[in-house]
């Protein structure tokens, strides 16, 4: 008669092996686990929008679809190099160009080339910002006329290319240099 020895915890010595293996691979999964993910803080600031704490609001049944592609697409540009007149994420973008980009890739729809000029198209204005849904475009006023242009993703955040030497990025729209240059939104995708 065979008799096999059999571990501390009550396994055959035959399944020692397996056992070990199981529970280090479960220790290495739990480790994992519990390690805190990489984030970009510099691109992905807090929000301290007072506007952060509202319901999310999409533009109408019929364009929610879009509306959330242009969101994805907007957020996916986040840290892209601002250039002057640029309209694509390997040469940069200016405002209008990442907003043109957006659009036409999201919703296959082109706009204008300038704020200017994406300001006075068709679509429901939007005077406040606690109305804006997201997608909206939302134009800024600096200098006496429209001269800036972003897109609304919601929670008092937009997403836009603001100047030369930096990059797209997500700002609080009613933060103190947005809040006194805001003009209006602009609902193109109803």
């Amino acid at each position: 008669m065979r008799t096999e020895s059999v571990s501390p915890i009550g396994f055959p010595s035959s399944h020692r092996r397996p056992v070990r293996y199981l529970v280090l691979g479960t220790i290495l999964l739990l480790a994992a686990c519990s390690s805190a993910p990489h984030r970009r803080e510099a691109t992905f600031k807090p929000s301290h929008s007072s506007l952060s704490d509202l319901p999310a609001m999409a533009p109408s049944a019929a364009s929610e679809g879009a509306a959330n592609d242009v969101l994805f697409r907007a957020i996916a540009l986040v840290g892209t190099p601002y250039r002057w007149g640029g309209n694509t994420p390997a040469g940069g973008f200016d405002c209008s160009g990442l907003i043109d980009y957006i659009y036409r890739t999201a919703t296959g729809r082109t706009l204008p080339r300038t704020s200017r000029d994406m300001s006075a198209m068709d679509g429901r204005k939007v005077q406040r910002m606690t109305q804006l849904a997201s997608g909206d475009l939302v134009f800024f006023a600096i200098h006496g006329g429209i001269s800036h242009v972003g897109v609304y993703v919601g929670k008092g955040r937009f997403v836009h290319a603001p100047n030369s030497g930096g990059t797209v990025r997500l700002d609080d729209i009613d933060g103190p240099y947005w809040r006194d240059h805001f003009a209006y939104g602009k609902r193109v995708l109803d």
